[in-house]
């Protein structure tokens, strides 16, 4: 794993978030195309969060304490117990944005991380260091992906009556 590649794609989406979150209004970070979905503004604090109580946390805890058990999380309770959808997006992106950086500060900083490491997740199974790093690069692109769906939602939400299946499938 080329540690430098990884950092540089980890930052570009970062960059790619912050695009996805430009010019977006407070009404639109708020909405949500229904009660199961999240809005962009739980998209962001969600990404806040993971950033800096899950993958960086849980890669330091397998490359440095392997035998320590994981602090325990809760991504889909946070939302609601944390109350997302009540904070300012510009903050939580800064906030995002802040958190990544020392992310990447401490990626690149690792002394020659053996990615085999492995650790016992909470689930019981043996977790590699890599694994986790992989995870957290994709863990991007799923929620870019989301804020893509959140975005196309709002757009046809707002065009209503009319539809837009003449742009193509979605």
């Amino acid at each position: 794993m080329e540690i430098e590649q990884i950092t540089a794609t980890m930052q570009a989406n970062a960059q790619r978030i912050a695009a996805w979150v430009a010019g977006v209004g407070e009404a639109q970070a708020r909405w949500k195309p229904d009660a199961a979905n999240w809005s962009i503004l739980e998209v962001v604090n969600h990404l806040l969060d993971e950033e800096r109580e899950d993958f960086r946390q849980r890669i330091d805890y397998t490359l440095h304490r392997p035998s320590e058990v994981w602090p325990p999380i809760d991504p889909s309770g946070w939302v609601t117990a944390r109350r997302y959808n009540e904070r300012d997006l510009a903050e939580s992106l800064a906030a995002f944005l802040a958190e990544r950086e020392r992310s990447l500060v401490w990626l690149r900083g690792l002394p020659a991380p053996d990615w085999e490491t492995t650790a016992i997740a909470p689930w019981g199974d043996p977790f590699p260091a890599g694994k986790l790093l992989a995870a957290w690069v994709a863990h991007d692109l799923l929620h870019l992906r989301q804020l893509v769906e959140l975005h196309y939602a709002w757009t046809t939400a707002g065009l209503a009556p009319y539809t837009c299946e003449y742009a193509g499938d979605w």
